[in-house]
């Protein structure tokens, strides 16, 4: 079993909690009240991810489909905006942040996204606006400031080559307002994407080495492949080669956390896969996603007899731990608390 490999030393001279989405276990997510919670709670870094209002907003949703995190369903003035487009080669139908100028998304409230697994957060329904990649900023600057500690910030530009299509493109508005705001110009922040060509562009124009700007190059499943390239896979990505030409314009990756233990066919862990260690032969650090307190997410191993959707914090901190000995350097987690417990206590 994969525990019982040697442990593996990370890259990074301190391991990092990254709060995904915020603390979106706790709270919604990509609202200021999980970010609130995950600042508390511990995080080094906290998440949000990047699209675009009509009029050019950088807002922060997890997708530019909006019917599923906010009310706009239950809105009667906005049902002529729903629509069917195809995204990165998928059809979906829904709302998008698109089709919306910032006034009329900040009329929205959130909403929990996995109801069913996350009751509890429903009771949140309603209370939160849509925040915008500005105001994000500028809470976490005033938590920075009070709590005496630097947190970093580390956005995912979403469905970049998409947004470039419909006249929108985000990546020198994510540049512009990094450097607008004072905390941004010299906290850490880590740009990430799943396409390729928008990471390159980023590097050729920060240079390697920039201060205090990184990018991070996610990666899906093995036979998936960026949207902006289909003719590579990420499992290539992952091979020895693929991770050197990675690690010509990105400083970081982020798998799923299942390419680097994978599952076996009960769900169990199994043999931990050489993507880490290959990653750090070629100077690149490894951040996987996304560690969920919930018996649902975790691997076999580790779930107890409470139900499905049932919270196992036990059980997240050892899944956290056996991940923690393949040497990864940093790790997105819903519930950073968890991941704070599994790193602070052996």
């Amino acid at each position: 079993m994969s525990t019982h490999a040697a442990p593996a030393k990370p890259l990074a001279a301190k391991v990092l909690v990254i709060g995904h989405r915020g603390a979106s276990a706790l709270r919604p997510e990509h609202t200021l009240a999980s970010y609130a919670v995950a600042i508390e709670d511990g995080a080094d870094f906290v998440e949000p991810d990047l699209v675009s209002t009509r009029d050019g907003v950088l807002v922060i949703r997890h997708e530019n489909e909006i019917g599923g995190t906010t009310d706009v369903a239950a809105r009667p003035e906005f049902a002529g905006r729903r629509a069917t487009k195809t995204v990165d080669g998928v059809q979906i139908t829904g709302w998008f942040t698109e089709d919306f100028t910032l006034a009329e998304l900040k009329t929205l409230r959130a909403r929990e996204r996995l109801a069913d697994i996350r009751k509890a957060n429903t009771a949140y329904d309603g209370q939160f606006s849509v925040p915008t990649f500005d105001e994000m900023i500028e809470y976490v600057a005033a938590e920075s400031s009070a709590r005496g500690r630097v947190i970093g910030i580390i956005p995912e530009i979403k469905h970049s080559t998409y947004f470039r299509g419909v006249g929108l493109p985000m990546e020198d508005k994510v540049l512009a307002t990094l450097a607008a705001h004072a905390y941004t110009r010299t906290a850490p922040v880590e740009i990430q994407s799943f396409e390729v060509g928008n990471l390159k562009y980023l590097h050729g124009k920060l240079g390697k080495g920039h201060p205090n700007i990184r990018l991070l190059q996610l990666m899906d499943d093995a036979g998936e492949h960026p949207a902006d390239d289909a003719g590579t896979t990420y499992g290539a990505m992952m091979t020895p080669k693929g991770l050197r030409a990675v690690a010509t314009y990105a400083d970081a990756i982020g798998p799923s956390t299942r390419s680097i233990i994978p599952l076996d066919k009960d769900g169990r862990l199994a043999p931990v896969a050489p993507l880490v260690h290959d990653a750090h032969a070629a100077g690149l650090e490894v951040h996987p996603y996304t560690f969920r307190p919930e018996n649902h997410f975790l691997a076999a191993d580790f779930r107890n007899d409470a139900g499905d959707s049932a919270r196992n914090e036990a059980g997240s901190v050892a899944e956290i731990r056996a991940y923690l000995a393949t040497g990864i350097d940093a790790f997105f987690t819903d519930d950073p608390a968890l991941g704070r417990k599994a790193l602070d206590t052996p």
